[in-house]
Order: C-alpha cells, then structure tokens, then sequence
C-alpha cells in the first residue's frame, strides 16, 4: 500500500508542478486546507438533528431523526473515539491530515458533542409537548392514575420482574460487567445491619420482546420502563429503605480487530473479536443529572474512565435512540406520506431478465425510488431456477436477518449450481449475522469465501454465468448499497444489470483474486476496482480534467458519495479548481475539502443532503472535453475505501442510462428544500427554495420521476398490447 501512495504523492506533486503559473501558491501539505474527519462527521450530525427541528417534517418524523441522532452518537463513540483512545493509550503522536493529536481530537469532539447533546435536549422536551398535544403521552410513573399504575404493575410484575436482577456492590460483590448500551439503574439502600449505605445495580432488561416504553392499556400512553423499575423498587428490598436511585449507562469500544496475518482461521478469530468487545474498554459513561458525586466518581473509577473528560451528564430522557419505538406509532397523519417502491419501467410485465438484458442492454436501477424485490431479488431468484445458469458468485458485506437472496443463493445450490459467495466477516456490527449466515450457507453446499488477508471486501456484486443459445455468456448486478432488503427501502442506492462482455471478465478475474488473494494488480478492461486501480483511475482522470480544460471547453468535475477523506483526492479537487475546472461536490457526510477560498476553491460547490432517506449512492462524473464518463460503484473517497477495501466502480457507457444519471445529478444540485451549502470554514448553510423554485426536495422529485417513468411505459404496454390486438 505504501508504494501505491507514494505513487500518488508524486502524481499530486506533478499537477501541482503543472499549475505553478495558474495563480497564487497553496501550500497543499498544509493541514489549514483540510477539515478533520471526525468533526466534519459531527456537522453532519448538526444536519440530522435539524431534521428533528425542522417543522416542516411531520412530528413522529421528528422524532424519528431525534432516536437516529441518538444512534449515530453511540455508534460514533464505538469507532471513531474508541479508536482515538487506543491511538492515545499507544502513544501515538502522529498528526491528522488537519494537524491534530489524538488527544486534540477528542477534545475537539468532546466539545462538539456536548453542544450538540444541549441542543437535542432542548428540542427532545419541545418534541414531548408537540406529542402531548397530539395524544402521544410519555409520562412518568408518578404521573399515571392509581388505576393506570396498578395495570402498568401487573404488566410488569407478570412479565418483567422475573427479569430484574439486583446486584449489591460491597467489598463482598465485585463491581459487576456493565454490558455495552444497557440502561442501569444505580440504587442506594440502607444496609439492613444499618451499618450505612450499600449501592445496588440494576440492569434495565429491555431488548428480547421487552419495550423501553411500556404502553398504558390501550391508549397512546406510555412509561419508561426503568421508571417503572425504580417505582416498583420494594418489591426488591421488601423492608430496606431505599435513599435514592439513578440512571447510568456506559459506551464500549468497538475496535477490537487483531492482526489476521497471525490467524490460522479468519472465522475463529472474528468470533474471537466479538467476545473481546462484549469486555472491550469503555470509553464514556453516562449518568443522570443530580447523581452524587462520590458515585459519579466511583463509577467513573471503576470504569478506568477520566471524570472530567468521559461522564456526560445527562437531563431527560436517557438512551434516546430508543424513541423509534414512539415514532413507529402507527399515526399516519404524523407521518411522512408512504412511500411505496415502483417496479422499474423496463422491467414491469418482462417473463425473463436475461432475455431483456441481452436483447436492449444494461438496465439502471434506482432504490428505494424502484423496487428492490421486484429488481435484485427478482435477478438472483431467476438465477437460481433458470436450468441455463450454471454458476452464482457474489460478494455480500451486510444483509438482512430473513434474507431472501441467501435462500435463493441456496435454492441454487439445491438446484445443482455452482455457488460462491464472498462474505464479508468485518462488517462492522454485522459480524454475528455474517458468521451465521456463512456457516448456513457452507452447510447447504455453498462454497464460503472470507476474502483477502489484510482487505476487507465492501464491493456489491452479483456474477451469473449462463449459458445462452450461442454460448456462455456472463451477466452481473452491480450495486452502491449492500444486499439488504431493509437499507433498500431507506437508503438511496442505484445499480445496473448488464451482460456486457468486457465487464463480464473482469468480474472473473476480480473473483479469482477473491478466491485466492493472489495477484491483486491484475488486468482490467473497463472495471475499477480498489485496492490497485480505483484512486489511481481517480487521480488520472482529475488531471486529465485539468489538462483539457479551457475556455472553449471547460473542465466539468461532479462526485456523490458519503464521504471525502482522502487527502490525495482532496488534494487533487483543489488543484482542478485552481487551474478553473468546476467541481460539484454532493457529499453526506464527512468532507475534508473547504470550498469557496479565493484563488483555492473558489471553484468548488460542496452539497450535503439529508432527508427521509440516506443518500448512499456514489456517482463519478467527468466531461472529459465532451465525451464524457459516467462511473457508480461501492467506493467512497476515503483512504480506508481507495487503498484497503476491495471496491467495484463501473463505467456507465449507454446513452439513456447517462441521460437518467445526469438528471439525478442535475435534481439533487438544483435541491431547495433539503441541501446544505458547506462553508469554507466547514460550517453548512441550508438552502431555502425561493419564490419560484420548486419546494420539493430531490428525493420527492426522484421519487415522482420513478413513477412517471412507470406509467409511461404502462401507456406505451397498452398502445402495444392494441395495436397487435387491431393487426391480429
């Protein structure tokens, strides 16, 4: 990997070399041209959290983006601060592309995070009035009539008592395991010797069928389940005075991973890493507001944590991200308006998909705009029954709990065909269902493969060799987002079918270093595929750019992805805008590039969209002097994705499909409604429609552009089906 960075470096240092007479220098190894990844994540996050205050958004949508802000934050404090403490605890002292040490990023993020969990707490007690007004009560247990907390204790008595379990902290009882996420109630008691106090932990048993939410009869009215526990608490110490009681709740690090070079089993060594996290370190720990000091400094001590920088106190409701359970509730008039995926026009009415894939060529597809079922499923279960297909391959990095292409994958198996399948065991928090999936499918004769040593495999392929009338020929699916009927009706994704021939062998020979892990740089055609050829076709195609841009025929650069982080893209988008090229930027999340600086970036234009669904498609577009190339793929332009992740980035070649993703491009720049224009200082602005512009956002738009395509090719069924009705 080292030599292919080096490669790169002498690649930027080139372009810079070339546009030392375009204007002023930029000293592009300064880290001040760069934005830190984790901070820029947390923007992001500011953006999500808006959605929540955005009234524009129905209520239970709001809350919705409240319990997802919640998420997100755990989830970051697993990877992100997790890996940042293990950088500190190694002393580690190597600077950030932007210039920071570990220790300064987590301080920075420190910060941030508590501005922006002040901000969720005051719109989180906004939210609970707007639900209040509606019917939709969360009260606590002192709130409910006599009447309703009898009902809500037999409930709890009949099914979750048997649950709790007391666990007394004394020098006779060790502190006990405090598992990852778990809502622990701390209770103080008189020792019944009345020789002082005793601490007690209690386990709130949510998960497994239990609601954090306990509904009060039939009304939408509900109770946290830890109040009920803490109101209830007699029943445990039947005669001990209770002091007092508080909320805890402890965040472990994700990153657990060992060297796979020492592994003699990669699946064993997986599952060993998952033990390892249930214990892994804990790196920030929750309390209520008013906890007593000395126990707020007793748990931070015996969690090894610091209690000035680690123990986030909190006011409200704790674990928000359990609020999906609220806004789940089924008020239509609360929610956004249903979305109901279209079948793809080309395909709708078709008997047989490798019929129509070879006849008219490549098909995009756009989720959760179309179909997932009635597209990708639909190709892997024709695959599976067709007695011409005689071999199945494909990569699969997460999918869903009952998944529908597993069972076809082993229908076909069942069938008599050749089935591979490269699973991706490192999914982060996928690894579980990964490794069940893997061991089901060996047992039903499909052969297992766990990748390549030292890369993880984030590519979306699906391989089908079929033996048609005039010989083998080869068909594929290649996808932005993972094989998971779930994400796909919420995530934004695209994909295309096809049987092109060139992308047919180099799908064989991308499959034989998966197979092998041997010869990763080998030949390809039209594909890029990381580790050895994505960020170097990147590269070559931005100073390609570069080179043919001029008055007469501007250089034109757009990307979508999820994120940019690596620093010799970044790099290289700041050297097009300096020799005048246009760069347009859709980018989620994390951007390391600060656009809109005089004589830098004021070139560039960086777009983040957030709205009912993630955008998670990634499209590379260059006008190349007029002929232009279109790519999607797996692959975001981050250095983890470029240069140690096996990716699949496929050309776009056939006139209708450019014209579809040019539109797609085209709709979510020209977005009013939920676009946010980034700032040089890494700050986001959001746009607002004007008089004349439409309101809607680009995805409202998508979505009516898919069913407009639908019933256009519904009409031209119709005129078809009369016309031979007529002749006949």
């Amino acid at each position: 990997m080292t030599n292919t960075s080096n490669d790169h470096r002498i690649m930027s240092a080139e372009i810079a070399e070339s546009m030392a007479e375009a204007g002023p220098r930029f000293d592009l190894d300064s880290p001040e041209w760069y934005l830190n990844r984790e901070l820029t994540w947390l923007e992001f996050n500011r953006r999500v959290l808006h959605e929540a205050s955005d009234r524009r958004n129905p209520l239970l949508e709001r809350v919705k983006f409240l319990a997802i802000l919640s998420s997100n934050l755990d989830e970051f404090f697993m990877k992100r601060i997790g890996g940042l403490k293990q950088q500190v605890g190694a002393g580690v002292h190597e600077l950030s592309v932007d210039g920071r040490t570990p220790a300064e990023q987590i301080d920075a993020c420190h910060a941030m995070v508590k501005d922006i969990k002040r901000d969720q707490r005051r719109l989180g007690a906004e939210l609970k009035g707007l639900l209040w007004r509606e019917g939709i009560r969360i009260a606590g247990y002192d709130a409910l009539t006599p009447d309703q907390q009898a009902m809500v204790q037999q409930h709890y008595m009949r099914n979750i008592y048997p649950l709790v379990t007391p666990m007394v902290m004394d020098p006779a009882h060790p502190f006990p395991f405090i598992s990852n996420l778990s809502l622990n109630l701390l209770v103080t008691i008189q020792r019944p010797d009345g020789k002082g106090n005793a601490l007690v932990r209690i386990k709130v048993p949510t998960g497994a069928g239990v609601p954090r939410f306990l509904q009060v009869g039939d009304d939408t009215l509900y109770v946290p389940l830890e109040d009920v526990i803490a109101h209830n608490l007699q029943r445990l110490f039947p005669g001990i005075q209770i002091e007092r009681w508080d909320l805890f709740r402890v965040t472990r690090n994700a990153i657990t991973e060992r060297s796979e070079e020492q592994a003699n089993d990669l699946l064993e060594l997986i599952e060993s890493e998952l033990r390892e996290r249930k214990f892994a370190p804990i790196v920030r720990l929750e309390v209520s507001r008013g906890m007593p000091p000395v126990h707020r400094g007793m748990l931070a001590a015996e969690m090894g944590l610091d209690e000035q920088i680690d123990v986030f106190e909190v006011d409200g409701l704790m674990q928000k991200r359990d609020l999906f359970q609220i806004a789940s509730i089924d008020r239509q008039d609360l929610h956004d308006t249903p979305h109901h995926p279209v079948d793809n026009a080309k395909i709708v009415g078709v008997p047989n998909l490798f019929h129509l894939i070879r006849r008219q060529g490549p098909i995009l597809l756009q989720h959760p705009y179309e179909s997932f079922a009635t597209t990708v499923e639909r190709f892997v279960r024709e695959a599976a029954r067709d007695p011409k297909v005689l071999a199945i391959k494909m990569t699969l990095y997460r999918t869903a709990e009952k998944s529908r292409i597993v069972d076809y994958l082993m229908e076909a198996a069942h069938n008599g065909k050749q089935v591979m399948v490269a699973v991706e065991l490192k999914a982060r928090f996928d690894e579980s269902a990964n490794i069940r999936w893997a061991n089901q499918m060996e047992e039903q004769g499909i052969h297992v493969s766990y990748g390549v040593v030292g890369l993880k495999t984030h590519s979306k392929v699906v391989f089908v060799l079929r033996q048609d009338y005039n010989g083998l020929r080869r068909y594929a699916h290649f996808g932005t987002g993972n094989y998971h009927s779930g994400t796909a009706r919420i995530y934004a994704d695209m994909g295309v079918l096809t049987c092109d021939a060139d992308l047919g062998e180099d799908l064989t020979e991308l499959f034989n270093f998966l197979t092998t892990g041997f010869v990763p740089n080998r030949d390809y055609k039209k594909l890029l595929p990381a580790p050895k050829h994505l960020k170097k076709g990147l590269l070559e195609r931005i100073r390609r750019e570069i080179d043919g841009h001029s008055e007469q025929s501007p250089g034109l650069i757009q990307f979508k992805m999820n994120a940019l982080e690596d620093k010799d893209v970044t790099r290289a988008l700041y050297e097009a805008s300096m020799a005048g090229v246009k760069v347009d930027l859709i980018v989620r999340d994390t951007c390391r590039l600060r656009p809109g600086i005089s004589g830098l970036s004021d070139n560039v234009r960086v777009l983040s969209i957030v709205g009912r669904f993630l955008e998670h498609a990634r499209i590379f577009y260059f006008r190349n002097g007029g002929d232009e190339e279109y790519f999607i793929g797996s692959a975001d332009c981050m250095r983890r994705n470029l240069e140690s992740r096996v990716e699949t980035v496929v050309p776009v070649e056939q006139a209708p499909l450019r014209k579809s993703l040019r539109q797609i491009l085209d709709v979510q720049l020209d977005d009013h409604r939920s676009a946010w224009e980034m700032q040089a200082d890494g700050s986001y602005v959001q746009r607002t429609p004007g008089r004349r512009r439409d309101k809607r956002s680009s995805q409202d738009k998508l979505i009516a552009m898919a069913e407009k395509r639908l019933k256009a090719a519904s009409r031209l069924g119709k005129k078809t089906k009369k016309r031979a009705g007529a002749a006949g």
